[in-house]
């Protein structure tokens, strides 16, 4: 909990040449943790028992090529009792170290930019954003997932409690909440770039951002409170563990103690940029700055600095030049101001600044509530009527500045646009993508525009046209069809041909085969269900019905799209021949089977029965292989995966998924989904919204046959998103056959697959499927939920 008292200094630590960028408490040893920073170096500190009452360093991390922006501490576990330090840089790469060890353990690569934030959650998970735009999910050293759907940088990521909640907030305003993979919400409110994230409780966060303010949100949508303290960027936040009090730190060059919802504490440091803070587990404060300084702060008086630190550390504030276009202190006319004498009425407010007026300067003070006093914090320099920069135009919108940058000597020079309500890094970072130029020159570019701006920064603008940080054209996933779908039978008249109907469809197997609806089902103690290594196919069929079906939709179809007799006269052949594949009657032939692709392109009102004809046919060898082969497969898949839209016909959903679990029956229609398996997967978890039970069977047996074929495979990306659309339609569909399919799909995934099963912990599966062990209505769904929870303990 946050202490009543007020928070002092208790030590400075120079460990780095650069600006401390990321700060972290770590597990072991008691009281220690990580600091990150431009100098491209991580450092790990300790307390000692030297009378400073500071840190001391243990070792230091090196193995980034450049700077280090981020760092997070991976839990322990059992092969890391001690936990893990992850940090991130400007090298695009995540290093994973010991807590002992100065070289990484090991090295993530996948992002395409500056990794800049992590996260850990349980079970080893790593969530990382990074200015590719994108968030990724790792495990045990391999990328599980990347997010995709923020249109600009990612500079927050955040793993919620409750698992498989994820959180990303971007240079786009936005935060997204992602579930599996998948983004299930987006909140919008801020301003501008969102740049932190916290975690009150499971039902809540925090966020900070470049407007200058922290919102409070549900993870149902809403935002609950808006803070307003800090008059510039603010760039982290921390929670103390009561969930109520919470820190923040910003570009205003200050650490703020929120209590009870109100900034109850405002420490100035001497240093522009307070780029990052802790919470110590004693409740100590660190937080690291622009100047290469840690600092913490405490609330215990046995922990403070001496009284001789304490003071050298108010002068040293005293001494520092505050330029009043960085918006901290409002618009100055010296003439104005009053003299020394101001300083005998006491203050309102911790962290009130006044500035008085001594001769010819202006010197600015901080009321400090816990000393009853006015602490000097700077000298003011230069007055905000003096004019440091023209509006330029350039390409249609006004910049503050419009640098000419020559990077390559004797090559073309570039134009760099630039506005005071900019960040310098990020502006630097889109100028060298803009002009296809090497990170390498992030440093360079950067220091080159504080340096000709002369370190001047104006507090939140509102947007503009020349704001880089749009949303416009984001992409938010997750629309579902709302119709009530193909519950009831669309088509009319008695002895009606209905696609799909009759007994469950069967599978290759034994009676014993909780899939067939033929032998009695009789419970065991043997796990039955999984691994399942066959595939599961829709068998059942009236020929007939489906040949009076064409007929009849081909009477009533327009001239343009009616079917010659010759083709019906070929359907009909190709349907006797196919409905036993395994049968002594004679194969099709190739133009039955060219003749049967033709008429699959029927208008969409009525192709249905002829998709049911493809149904069956792709379970024969021949038609197998010359409609999945290197060359058609493609235009197959791409056919089915176009009737599958969520907004198409029910029907035609419904056989296209049939389609594609039939095709697993033959060794090239599996070749064929394993290549194409991130469309078929992808395209079919959306129909998961489309309230239909024939829909949702098929599409559980789609991801089933998948988790058949990658069972004895070490291919983890592929098993990931199984998992995934797995675990999103388990929130949607209710009928107990497609739950059964599910749940053995998920347990042939994680069966014999420690890092499957570790990945599926962390997405939250297990309390996600446990309310179906103890479903009354069907024994094997029961039954199956119950091994599948005992696979992943």
């Amino acid at each position: 909990m946050a202490s009543s008292n007020s928070y002092k200094l208790r030590c400075s630590i120079p460990g780095h040449e650069m600006d401390v960028r990321g700060l972290a408490s770590a597990v072991f040893p008691d009281g220690a943790f990580v600091s990150v920073s431009r100098d491209r170096t991580g450092r790990v500190w300790v307390p000692n028992s030297s009378p400073d009452k500071g840190f001391t360093e243990i070792h230091s991390l090196s193995g980034h090529s450049n700077f280090v922006s981020c760092v997070c501490v991976i839990a322990p576990s059992d092969t890391y009792p001690r936990g893990l330090i992850a940090t991130g840089g400007n090298d695009n790469n995540i290093c994973v170290f010991t807590m002992d060890q100065s070289q990484p353990l090991f090295t993530l690569t996948g992002h395409r930019s500056t990794v800049c934030t992590l996260s850990s959650g349980k079970f080893g998970t790593l969530l990382s954003g990074s200015w590719d735009n994108t968030a990724k999910v790792w495990l045990n050293e391999k990328c599980m997932m990347t997010l995709e759907g923020h249109s600009a940088a990612v500079w927050a990521v955040i793993i919620l409690p409750e698992q498989g909640l994820m959180l990303s907030g971007s240079a786009d305003k936005t935060i997204k909440l992602w579930k599996a993979g998948r983004c299930e919400k987006t909140y919008e409110g801020h301003e501008d770039c969102v740049r932190g994230l916290a975690v009150i409780s499971d039902t809540e966060f925090f966020s900070c951002s470049n407007d200058a303010s922290i919102r409070r949100w549900l993870v149902t949508g809403e935002c609950v409170q808006v803070y307003y303290s800090h008059n510039n960027y603010i760039y982290s936040m921390a929670v103390f563990p009561n969930s109520q009090d919470f820190i923040s730190t910003g570009e205003d060059r200050t650490l703020r103690i929120w209590r009870q919802g109100e900034c109850s504490q405002t420490i100035r440091l001497p240093a522009q940029s307070v780029w990052c803070c802790c919470i110590l587990p004693n409740g100590d404060i660190a937080i690291g700055a622009s100047d290469g300084i840690i600092r913490v702060f405490t609330p215990a008086e046995d922990r403070m600095a001496s009284v001789e630190d304490l003071q050298a550390f108010e002068d040293e504030l005293a001494k520092t030049t505050i330029d009043p276009k960085t918006g901290d202190l409002g618009d100055i006319k010296i003439e104005d101001l009053p003299g020394r004498e101001h300083l005998n009425e006491p203050g309102n407010r911790d962290g009130q600044t006044r500035l008085i007026k001594d001769g010819q300067k202006v010197e600015a003070y901080q009321w400090s509530v816990s000393d009853d006093r006015w602490m000097k914090i700077g000298d003011v320099v230069g007055g905000s009527n003096q004019q440091t920069s023209k509006s330029v135009m350039y390409e249609g919108k006004e910049y503050d500045y419009v640098f000419t940058i020559d990077v390559n000597e004797g090559g073309p020079s570039m134009k760099l646009p630039y506005n005071l309500s900019e960040d310098p890094w990020l502006t630097a970072h889109n100028f060298l993508q803009k002009n296809d130029l090497s990170a390498m020159f992030l440093d360079q570019v950067a220091n080159f525009i504080i340096e000709n701006t002369k370190g001047l920064v104006v507090g939140p603008a509102p947007p503009t046209g020349g704001d880089p940080f749009t949303g416009g054209a984001r992409y938010i996933p997750g629309a579902s069809d709302e119709r009530s779908g193909f519950g009831g039978d669309p088509f009319t008249g008695s002895g009606r041909y209905i696609p799909g109907s009759g007994p469950n469809p069967s599978a290759r197997g034994g009676v014993a085969d909780p899939f067939t609806g033929g032998g009695a089902y009789r419970q065991t103690s043997t796990n039955i269900y999984f691994p399942k290594t066959d595939s599961v196919t829709f068998e059942q069929a009236n020929s007939s019905q489906i040949i009076a079906k064409i007929k009849e939709l081909n009477g009533d179809a327009p001239q343009e799209h009616r079917l010659s007799e010759e083709i019906l006269e070929s359907l009909e052949r190709l349907l006797v021949s196919v409905s036993e594949p395994n049968s002594s009657k004679s194969p099709p032939t190739i133009q039955e089977i060219n003749l049967l692709w033709k008429a699959a392109h029927w208008p969409e009102d009525i192709v249905f029965p002829v998709l049911d004809i493809m149904r069956l046919a792709v379970r024969h060898p021949q038609v197998n292989e010359s409609l999945c082969g290197e060359s058609e497969g493609v235009q197959l898949c791409n056919h089915l995966l176009s009737l599958m839209r969520p907004e198409g016909r029910p029907a035609n959903q419904m056989l296209a998924l049939r389609t594609l679990c039939n095709c697993f029956g033959g060794s090239h229609g599996r070749a064929l989904l394993l290549a194409q398996r991130e469309a078929v997967l992808s395209r079919a978890a959306d129909l998961a919204g489309v309230c239909n039970k024939n829909i949702h069977i098929a599409l559980a047996t789609l991801v089933l046959n998948y988790a058949s074929c990658l069972h004895s495979q070490p291919d983890l990306d592929a098993k990931a998103q199984c998992l995934s659309v797995a675990s999103r339609a388990l929130e949607t569909v209710q009928d107990k056959e497609a739950v059964f399919r599910l749940l053995v799909a998920l347990g042939t995934t994680v069966a014999s697959d420690q890092t499957a099963r570790d990945l599926a912990r962390s997405l939250g599966v297990n309390s996600q499927i446990s309310k179906f062990s103890s479903v009354s209505d069907s024994s094997k769904v029961a039954e199956c939920c119950q091994l599948v929870l005992k696979e992943l303990q």
